[in-house]
């Protein structure tokens, strides 16, 4: 009975120890800033976070307002992100002209030479179409090459250019493409325009977009406004670009290992390293090694032996060799993402050389609600501390990728570390909840002992009664 009462306490002790969740119970604090009161917020986890974190996966970090009210957030990891920009093509422009109608019905001459290339474009002789030579011949298409190697570049928009003295201008063009001037595919239409207004500014809608595609030529007509020859049409060929936020980096001193080929790295367990190398200090140093962590072996397992094994987790051979002006140096290897408070680099045989440790990794996205009064603060730092982030979906419901990838970033300042602000950990948590069994086991001596005594002071009592004799 004595010991669930003692067991009690404790664990009433260590509850009330974690209740409070304000920003004074973390070691370090971020201040925030935004130019948005509310709304959802993003953050790229600044290097602070990693380095003063205490759970690896980041269980101890919190958003905070003003008055101290938690903020709903939650972590996302960033992927590489596609980029489209788009290259200019100029096209080479080939007028038609008729009195034959629409030039979709027109029989055309073409000229190319081997590759291709148009050398000429002209119409078929219209006595041949059924249409009387007197009849005035007037731009009625403009044919567009686009060169040789247009089949492997796709485009998705054209671009006009008015001719010089031409200000104003409004008809709908019509686009087909082709790859050998016999079949003609429709692509789509649009509205150009040019409108200038009395201060001299012009409003313009000069482009023709359409799904990307590969094609040597093109044909444009008109289906509605004044056929007018450009004085330019560029071709906007779409390109793709992957890029990747750049990684943050950690370099590590080394201490003296478990064994004497061993080097450890005391790391910081919320980093989940994707890259590690050795940084030398000297030159012409070369070093082949396994880099891995150690893991603890449970009793049963380690038996009479060590309580620990060596994990190797990458072999290489890492150097920095100078030879002429030159220097040459190994570059960052692959690692398995592990969350460890020491890595080691084990080598064969002892080495006089203590290179750094370099560890590389991506920081997470912290998205958040700021429901709450500004500025918002960055709490972080606090051992055994419960999980709170939640769900994308439940912090921003509704936002598509691409809107989340567009909110607003949030910066960070540099961490504060919060001096003699109440902060508790597992250890104060734990040295409390011990005193208190202690004062709990002195009390219950003492009431023991009072009991003992008044059980002997009754049985005195009890005893003196019954040798007394009776009066008469």
């Amino acid at each position: 009975m004595k010991k669930i009462l003692i067991a009690a306490c404790a664990g009433t002790l260590m509850t009330a120890a974690y209740a409070s969740d304000t920003p004074q119970d973390y070691t370090h604090v971020l201040p925030l800033t935004t130019s948005a009161r509310q709304g959802v917020l993003q953050l790229r986890l600044p290097k602070d976070v990693y380095l003063h974190a205490r759970s690896p996966m980041l269980d101890d970090l919190r958003v905070f307002d003003a008055s101290g009210a938690l903020q709903p957030f939650a972590l996302r990891t960033p992927g590489a992100e596609a980029r489209i920009s788009h290259r200019d093509r100029p096209l080479t422009i080939f007028p038609l002209t008729s009195a034959a109608g629409p030039a979709s019905r027109l029989d055309l001459d073409v000229s190319t030479t081997t590759d291709g290339r148009l050398v000429s474009v002209k119409l078929k002789p219209e006595a041949g179409n059924g249409v009387s030579t007197a009849a005035t011949p007037q731009l009625a298409a403009l044919v567009l090459d686009l060169g040789k190697d247009a089949a492997n570049l796709p485009v998705d928009a054209l671009r006009f250019t008015l001719p010089a003295g031409t200000q104003e201008y409004s008809a709908q063009v019509w686009l087909e493409t082709s790859n050998d001037m016999k079949q003609w595919d429709t692509v789509g239409a649009a509205e150009l325009n040019w409108l200038v207004n009395k201060d001299a500014q012009t409003l313009s809608n000069d482009r023709l977009a359409f799904d990307a595609r590969s094609f040597r030529y093109a044909r444009l007509s008109w289906r509605s406004g004044t056929p007018l020859q450009f004085a330019s049409i560029t071709a906007e060929q779409p390109t793709q670009t992957i890029t990747t936020l750049p990684a943050e980096q950690l370099l590590i001193q080394p201490t003296a290992g478990k064994q004497p080929q061993d080097l450890l790295y005391a790391t910081p367990p919320a980093i989940a390293p994707l890259k590690a190398g050795l940084q030398f200090s000297d030159n012409n140093a070369v070093l082949a090694g396994t880099l891995g962590v150690y893991r603890e072996l449970p009793a049963r397992q380690a038996g009479q032996g060590a309580n620990w094994r060596f994990d190797p987790l990458v072999s290489a051979t890492f150097y920095r060799i100078l030879q002429g002006d030159q220097v040459r140096s190994s570059g960052d290897v692959d690692v398995p993402p592990v969350h460890a408070t020491q890595w080691v680099l084990r080598t064969s045989v002892p080495s006089p050389l203590k290179p750094a440790l370099r560890l590389s990794w991506q920081p997470a996205t912290l998205v958040f609600l700021a429901s709450g009064n500004g500025p918002y603060t960055l709490a972080v730092g606090r051992a055994s501390a419960t999980p709170v982030a939640r769900d994308l979906s439940q912090v921003a419901p509704g936002f598509s990728d691409a809107e989340v990838q567009k909110l607003e970033q949030v910066s960070a300042g540099p961490a504060v570390q919060q001096q003699g602000s109440g902060v508790q950990d597992a250890s104060s948590a734990l040295a409390a909840a011990t005193a208190a069994q202690r004062r709990l086991i002195v009390l219950w001596g003492v009431l023991l002992l009072g009991v003992g005594v008044l059980g002997f002071m009754v049985w005195r009592l009890v005893r003196s009664s019954r040798s007394t004799p009776p009066a008469s």
